[in-house]
């Protein structure tokens, strides 16, 4: 399987959008954790625990569901039985568990009033019907306790202190609505329906846009998922510091690289960020993002972020406006005779960079992708970028060569005057 990656991107203009393959790498055992167990070895019963819960999910059967909640955990019960009906409108067409390692918290199993009790790793693959060919799989830290022979769920968050955090869905926070498009499914929590429209509706005039500047395989339907605010945004992405994404319009979740059918990605979206933008400021994101989506399997590690996310937005602007109001922040460069000296470093794009030097990356990834489409040709745009994305670090550097003629200096070289030829 491909290396497992993220991209960033904060789109200069309208300061919008991050575009992410955002990493679904098991978390850490918590923290004095000894002796894990493989699934195999695992205390009997509890993956046919698990496998009656996922039943009971795909029969839509609350009782059968909350038989695997122990009921000396009234808080968490509680917690269940609301997450259980937040699902209520969600077309699944598949949900299962795999029990992947157990471990004992470090200290010899525990029999007494409480139970023995192990923390369990566990993995949950859903799909969506209608829109995902594969499932989307996150990673589960539960506590488990035996009850006279049956093993319950007494918690989902006792390791999280410690690194071991559960992934949260958006049916944790909250009851979901779900609004369906031509190409688009938008599930959303307290946004009301007039919101998750409008974003099915922009979704819907994106993915014929993308399928025009993409020719490669892939669904043409795009999932949508609209948090309530920025915290559940956060939550949502697993991650700590939802300051982080302040500013930020949507990310696009999903596994880069080959795969036998398209992996499942989301385009999650901050409703503050969002919100501020243009009507046209949103189209140009929605169609970013989908892009991200159409070229997920033909993105590797080996992919540049200036192509993977100039491609993004050369799709997402195709056919607009005059490069100069699209890269502002390139053009006041050009115009103070300090045109960029090299092509934007994947390192440019992190978070940690101001936002003009995330701005100046972005707008020069776009660049170099209309550039190629400008001098070589649509076709050719999209074959570079899969023959960039095939093979270990040098790959797009024989992709240069094998499929436009130059090398990585000739190229560069060439994008610099276009820079500076379409921006003084």
């Amino acid at each position: 399987m491909a290396e497992r990656r993220t991209e960033r991107r904060t789109a200069r203009r309208i300061r919008t959008a991050l575009c992410a393959a955002l990493p679904l790498a098991l978390l850490p055992l918590l923290a004095g954790c000894q002796d894990p167990v493989g699934a195999r070895d695992a205390p009997p019963g509890i993956q046919r625990m698990l496998d009656r819960r996922a039943a009971a999910v795909r029969d839509r059967d609350a009782g059968a569901f909350l038989a695997s909640v122990d009921p000396h955990a009234a808080a968490y019960r509680d917690r269940q039985r609301a997450v259980f009906a937040h699902l209520a409108q969600v077309p699944l067409g598949a949900w299962s568990y795999e029990l992947v390692k157990t471990d004992a918290f470090g200290l010899p199993a525990v029999v007494g009033a409480e139970g023995r009790r192990v923390a369990a790793e566990v993995r949950l693959r859903y799909r969506l019907t209608g829109y995902d060919d594969a499932p989307v799989t996150s990673v589960q830290y539960l506590t488990l306790t035996d009850r006279g022979g049956r093993w319950l769920i007494s918690s989902d968050s006792d390791g999280a202190g410690s690194g071991r955090r559960s992934a949260r869905q958006l049916w944790d926070q909250g009851p979901v609505q779900v609004v369906k498009g031509r190409h688009s499914l938008v599930l959303g929590v307290r946004r009301g329906t007039a919101a998750l429209r409008e974003l099915a509706d922009r979704t819907d005039d994106a993915v014929p846009a993308v399928g025009a500047a993409w020719t490669g395989k892939w669904a043409g339907r795009v999932v949508v998922e609209a948090p309530q605010s920025l915290d559940g945004m956060a939550e949502l992405l697993n991650a700590d510091d939802p300051s982080g994404y302040r500013g930020i319009a949507a990310v696009t979740t999903g596994e880069s690289g080959p795969a036998p059918a398209a992996p499942a990605d989301r385009v999650v979206v901050n409703p503050e960020a969002y919100g501020e933008l243009s009507a046209a400021g949103r189209q140009t994101v929605l169609t970013h993002e989908a892009t991200h989506v159409a070229t997920r399997t033909a993105t590797t590690a080996a992919t540049p972020l200036w192509l993977s996310e100039g491609f993004a937005d050369w799709a997402a602007y195709r056919g607009g406006s005059h490069p100069a109001a699209t890269a502002p922040e390139l053009a006041h460069a050009v115009a103070k005779g300090t045109p960029p000296s090299r092509l934007p470093a994947d390192g440019d794009f992190r978070f940690s960079r101001g936002a003009r030097e995330l701005a100046r990356a972005y707008e020069g990834g776009w660049l170099a992708c209309r550039m190629i489409a400008d001098d070589w040709g649509e076709q050719r745009l999209g074959a570079f970028y899969r023959a960039a994305g095939r093979g270990g670090a040098e790959s797009a550097g024989r992709a240069m060569r094998d499929q436009l003629g130059l090398s990585p200096g000739e190229f560069t070289r060439r994008w610099q005057a276009y820079v500076v030829r379409q921006l003084r």
